[in-house]
C-alpha cells in the first residue's frame, strides 16, 4: 500500500512539472486505465489518469536499470523497476505504433491507419522537444505522431478537419495517415494523429524571428494566400453545414463572456473600451457565413518547406471544450490570431512595430488575393484581435509576467489609445 501511494504521489509531482499540464498544482490523481503495450524489460505502459476533473494520457516506461541517457526522464523507483517518461526512450517509441496497431479491435488505445495510407513500422523514433500542449514523435523522418495529452471524448477537430480537407484535395496540409483512439464513457476519444513528416521544414516563428526581417515580408504575403486557400477548402469541405447568420450578436456575447472569465487586474483599465468594441459587433448586418476554422493559428502552426507553406495543428485551443472547438466561427478569427503572432514576432530582439505593420499589410493583401479582404471588416477584425490579446494578457499574467506588456500594448493600439 505504501508503494502505491508513493508511486501516485511521484506521478502527481512529475505531472505538474510538465509543460503540457494545464494547471499549476494537482490535488488528486486517479488512474482510470492502465494498459501494457510492450512487455518485458523495458516495459511500455499507457495510462489514462484523471486529475482534478481533467483526463490525461501518459506513456511510461519501466526498466530494471535506467540508462544514464534516460536519467532526466526518471519519475520514481518501484518494486518492479524504475518508472520514467517513455517518450524520451527511442527504443520503446520505435515499437509504439506496432504495439498500438496490434491492439486494433480491442479496448483502446489502438492505432488505425487511414484508408490507402502506407505506414512503415519500426522506424527510429525521436521526441520533439519544442511543444507545450501536446507531445510529438518523429519516426525516421517519414511520419510524425502527435499525442493529445489532455483527452476528451467526442469528435476531435484535428482529425475531422484533416479528413475533410483531404477529401476535397487540399494542397496546404500534411496528409493524415492514421489515428490513435480509445473509448471513454462509451464514446470514441482521439488520443493522437499520425501524419506525413516534412523533413527540412522550418516553422514560421523561426523564420520570422531568426532571419532577415525584410525578406520575411513576401513570405507573410504568401502565408496570407495559403491561409485563404485553406479557408476556401474548409468552406467547400463542410458546405451546407456552414450556417449563415444575419448578425453577430452571438459572437459579441461569446467575447464578453471570455473577457469576464479571464478577469486579470491588468485588463481592468481597458475593460470598458474593450466591451464597447465588442458591442459594436451588434451594429453589423450580414449575412455572415460561419465555417470551421483552424482555431489557434499562429506562426508556429505554419511550416515552410520547398518554397511553400503547410498549415498544421487544427485542434483549436487545447484548453477549450471540444464542442467549442468544433463550432463554426467567422474565418477572420484565424486572420486575427495570425496578426497577433506577427506582433509577438516583432517584439523578439529589438522591437520593431513598423515591421509588424508591414507584415500585417502583406498578410492581409495576400489573403485578399484569394478571398475577401480582411481589412474591409475592421470592426470584426479588431474585436477578434482584442479577444486574442485579452487571452494573451491572461496567459502572460499566469506564466510570463514580463511579457504582459506585449498584448497590453496591442490592446492600447487597437483601441486607438482610448481606455474608457
Amino acid at each position: 500500500m505504501t508503494t502505491a501511494i508513493s508511486t501516485t504521489t511521484a506521478l502527481t509531482d512529475w505531472l505538474v512539472r510538465q509543460r503540457w499540464y494545464a494547471g499549476t498544482r494537482a490535488s488528486t490523481l486517479h488512474v482510470e486505465r492502465a494498459t501494457t503495450l510492450v512487455h518485458g524489460d523495458p516495459t511500455l505502459l499507457h495510462l489514462l489518469v484523471e486529475v482534478d476533473g481533467e483526463r490525461y494520457q501518459l506513456l511510461l516506461g519501466r526498466r530494471a536499470t535506467l540508462p544514464d541517457e534516460l536519467a532526466h526522464a526518471r519519475i520514481c523507483d518501484t518494486p518492479d523497476g524504475t518508472l520514467y517518461a517513455a517518450t524520451h526512450d527511442s527504443e520503446l517509441m520505435a515499437r509504439l505504433l506496432s504495439a498500438l496497431r496490434d491492439r486494433s479491435g480491442g479496448p483502446g488505445p489502438a492505432f488505425d491507419p487511414e484508408p490507402g495510407a502506407h505506414v512503415v513500422h519500426g522506424l527510429p523514433a525521436r521526441v520533439v522537444d519544442a511543444e507545450q500542449s501536446n507531445t510529438s514523435l518523429v519516426f525516421g523522418d517519414r511520419h510524425i505522431l502527435k499525442l493529445f495529452r489532455r483527452v476528451q471524448p467526442g469528435p476531435h477537430p484535428d482529425v475531422d478537419l484533416h479528413r475533410a480537407l483531404h477529401d476535397v484535395g487540399a494542397q496546404h496540409v500534411a496528409r493524415l495517415l492514421g489515428t490513435v483512439t480509445a473509448h471513454l464513457d462509451g464514446v470514441p476519444a482521439a488520443l493522437g494523429i499520425l501524419q506525413e513528416y516534412l523533413p527540412g521544414c522550418r516553422d514560421g516563428w523561426t523564420l520570422a524571428t531568426t532571419g532577415d526581417r525584410t525578406a520575411f515580408i513576401p513570405e507573410a504575403a504568401e502565408l496570407g494566400r495559403t491561409v485563404a486557400r485553406v479557408h476556401a477548402d474548409l468552406a467547400r469541405a463542410f458546405g451546407a453545414r456552414n450556417p449563415a447568420v444575419s448578425d453577430l450578436h452571438d459572437t459579441a456575447d461569446r467575447l464578453h463572456l471570455r473577457l469576464t472569465t479571464f478577469g486579470v487586474p491588468e485588463l481592468a483599465p481597458h475593460e470598458p473600451a474593450i466591451r464597447a468594441a465588442y458591442d459594436r459587433l451588434r451594429t453589423l448586418r450580414g449575412p455572415f457565413v460561419l465555417q470551421r476554422v483552424h482555431g489557434d493559428l499562429h506562426l508556429g502552426q505554419a511550416l515552410h518547406t520547398t518554397g511553400r507553406w503547410t498549415i498544421i495543428d487544427f485542434e483549436g485551443e487545447p484548453g477549450r471544450p471540444l464542442d467549442e472547438r468544433n463550432a463554426p466561427r467567422h474565418a477572420l478569427q484565424d486572420v486575427a490570431t495570425m496578426l497577433r503572432s506577427f506582433d509577438y514576432a516583432a517584439h523578439q530582439g529589438d522591437p520593431d512595430p513598423l515591421w509588424a505593420t508591414r507584415l500585417r499589410e502583406a498578410f492581409c493583401a495576400g489573403y485578399a488575393a484569394v478571398l475577401d479582404d480582411p481589412r474591409h471588416q475592421p470592426v470584426l477584425l479588431h474585436a477578434l484581435e482584442l479577444d486574442k490579446a485579452v487571452y494573451e494578457v491572461a496567459y502572460e499574467h499566469a506564466h510570463r509576467p514580463d511579457w504582459v506588456h506585449i498584448p497590453l500594448g496591442a490592446i492600447t493600439r487597437i483601441l486607438g489609445g482610448e481606455t474608457s
